[in-house]
């Protein structure tokens, strides 16, 4: 019997097989979290950000994978992982329930700035009355001429109680000494926020109507009174914690064609139709989306445009993207080739929204410990090569951050080392300077504002201790003007530095 040719057969038939084992672990790793998870990554996900058929229908979105075996749950990430949580979250937190309403109108807490329940008006779930946006309480009000009507954006604020429950549990802790202000205490993973812009659907061109999620809600007005109206979703802000993100990822997504986008070669911003925030016609300069501190409106009114498309910076002379600490193009085009994705799957109303970006730190191989006290003490803002922050680096929302797109009084002073997004105002430093101190928690307003608002106060000698020195209206007065003062800091330091 010739064996020369029996183990030519033989060592063929190994080489199949092991090739054909290989194939298969490569499909599984390629195919890291099962559909069920929505994060399946193929071949082509490794060349384009894709969205995942589990999202679709709306109404049976998923919740995204974020703790253990999510793809945060590895020392090395992706850029679109976090693309594809934000806008899983916001599919899924804007999912029709069965009786009509979206996720997180029935499911989620509606607190006020101070995280005190908002009492229900009119009988009506949503209850609106913040119009102040962050920074120095600007007012964003729509275009009259858009719909020969004009009207105040509302805010409101929606938290799970993983949130709740850990600010409240930490707040106590501080007040009564048990903890001190500078700690490492984080968020739970799975801790969510969302803030949520809304107007009035009379401000809305008729023919647009139908293309906004609408509700009814009780409004205050003017005068205080609340007052049934129907109003229409503009903006969302979607800020939850995932497994070695103790910061958050904070994404935000927007309505379309709300306002144009600045025209950096031209130094100009044009609008050839009428458009909810921005009058037709052509504007130079950024003084359309500029609000000096104590003033009453914007330095020039109806005229709020977008900065920077995705919050993806580009030299002003050049129109190239800005060398940051974020590669481009591939991170804008990650958000771009989603949003087309989903715009493709979604049949709904909210087909007509976008992913404006979002922003989160790298903390690929850090330690749990190492996350934190980077958290406490790193520039978490700094858009500068080799610094932490990933994503939208220059991150806001039209109808939320409308006059905090950039802290310059020129775009011509705009550069990469003095860019504006989330972390400009979100510091782990507390705006309470008498009670000084750093933490991860102060990253949420919420949990800042809480602490303050619920500090013991002392009463004044003389008078009976349940009249107490600072009433409610006065402490929140005093957080609005500490918060301030914290974001005045902020920008005078970045003056110095030039």
């Amino acid at each position: 019997m010739k064996r020369k040719p029996i183990i030519i057969i033989v060592l063929a038939v190994f080489v199949i097989a092991a090739i054909s084992i290989l194939f298969l672990n490569k499909e599984k790793i390629m195919k890291k979290v099962g559909s069920s998870s929505g994060y399946a990554t193929t071949a082509k996900a490794a060349q384009s950000c894709e969205c995942e058929t589990s999202w679709f229908p709306h109404e049976q979105t998923p919740a995204p994978a974020e703790g253990d075996g999510s793809p945060f749950d590895s020392e090395s990430t992706t850029n679109c992982d976090f693309h594809q949580w934000s806008w899983q979250k916001f599919l899924w937190v804007t999912k029709p329930l069965p009786g009509g309403n979206p996720f997180f109108l029935d499911s989620l807490d509606l607190v006020t700035p101070q995280m005190e329940p908002v009492v229900p008006q009119l009988g009506m779930k949503l209850t609106l009355s913040s119009i102040n946006q962050a920074g120095f309480s600007a007012v964003l009000r729509s275009n009259p001429k858009y719909n020969n009507a004009t009207d105040t954006v509302y805010y409101s604020i929606h938290v799970n109680a993983l949130l709740k429950d850990k600010a409240v549990t930490m707040a106590a802790l501080i007040n009564s000494g048990k903890l001190p202000v500078s700690n490492l205490e984080t968020f739970p993973v799975g801790a969510l926020e969302l803030k949520v812009s809304w107007i009035n659907i009379d401000a809305i061109a008729k023919a647009q109507q139908q293309n906004y999620f609408t509700t009814k809600a009780a409004v205050q007005n003017s005068k205080g009174q609340y007052v049934k109206k129907t109003v229409a979703l503009l903006g969302m802000h979607v800020v939850g914690v995932v497994k070695n993100h103790p910061e958050f990822i904070w994404a935000t997504f927007e309505h379309k064609d709300m306002a144009p986008v600045y025209d950096k070669k031209n130094n100009s911003v044009t609008a050839a139709n009428e458009m909810l925030f921005y009058e037709k016609g052509t504007s130079t300069g950024i003084d359309g989306i500029r609000w000096i501190n104590g003033a009453t409106s914007p330095v020039v009114p109806n005229k709020a445009f977008i900065l920077y498309e995705y919050g993806v910076p580009k030299d002003l002379n050049t129109g190239a993207f800005m060398a940051t600490s974020q590669k481009e193009p591939a991170n804008f085009n990650n958000i771009e080739d989603i949003n087309k994705c989903v715009a493709s799957n979604l049949k709904d109303v909210f087909r007509n929204y976008f992913y404006n970006g979002s922003l989160w730190l790298n903390f690929d191989g850090v330690s749990s410990e190492n996350q934190k006290k980077a958290i406490v003490t790193k520039n978490l803002a700094s858009a500068l090569p080799d610094s932490l922050a990933r994503g939208s680096v220059n991150l806001a929302n039209i109808t939320m951050e409308t006059y905090t797109q950039t802290f310059q009084d020129d775009i011509h002073k705009i550069n990469n080392s003095n860019l504006a997004n989330c972390f400009s105002c979100h510091k782990s430093a507390n705006f309470d300077k008498k009670r000084p101190g750093k933490s991860p928690l102060f990253l949420s307003h919420l949990f800042g504002d809480y602490l303050l608002f619920t500090k013991p106060q002392v009463a004044s000698s003389g008078k009976n201790a349940n009249n107490l020195d600072n009433s409610r209206a006065k402490r929140i007065k005093e957080i609005e003007a500490l918060k301030t003062q914290q974001l005045l800091d902020f920008i005078n330091a970045e003056k110095q530095k030039k």
